[in-house]
């Protein structure tokens, strides 16, 4: 997931050029923190779609997994490419979003995959109000 910030040094100095809340986090710590989140990502995901592939799962709950990589992958390129703060906003949004909505349909069949995914939960969660700041402040 391109949320939020990769270590991308370019992306790293655009994000300290934003006017942003004492609390937020140095552009350094996103890449460490994105990157266990996408092997949690590869590895839950992964597991689902094997699971609606051998039809062990209906294929129903795939649709807020693969929305929720959509709006992943989108972000990166509004915020950084189109430097738009935004949509960025409105994305997270439906990031954290679809992470509810995969998490609530995937837990009758394995609660495993929606525990597993509690610290992305988190992470966006808190991202999600990181950058609705970061667009007051810079509006």
């Amino acid at each position: 997931m391109d949320t939020f910030f990769s270590s991308n040094t370019q992306e790293a100095s655009q994000y300290q050029n934003y006017i942003q809340p004492e609390w937020a986090p140095p552009a350094w710590l996103f890449g460490p923190v994105w990157s266990v989140l996408y092997t949690i990502i590869f590895i839950t995901f992964g597991w689902v779609f094997y699971k609606i592939y051998k039809g062990e799962i209906p294929r129903a709950v795939a649709l807020p997994f693969a929305l929720n990589l959509f709006f992943n992958a989108a972000f990166t390129p509004l915020q950084f490419g189109l430097q738009n703060n935004l949509l960025a906003a409105i994305d997270i949004g439906l990031v954290l979003i679809t992470i509810l909505w995969f998490m609530a349909a995937i837990w009758k069949h394995n609660k495993w995959i929606a525990i597993a995914n509690l610290p992305y939960l988190a992470w966006v969660s808190f991202a999600t109000v990181l950058q609705i700041t970061i667009t007051v402040l810079n509006a």
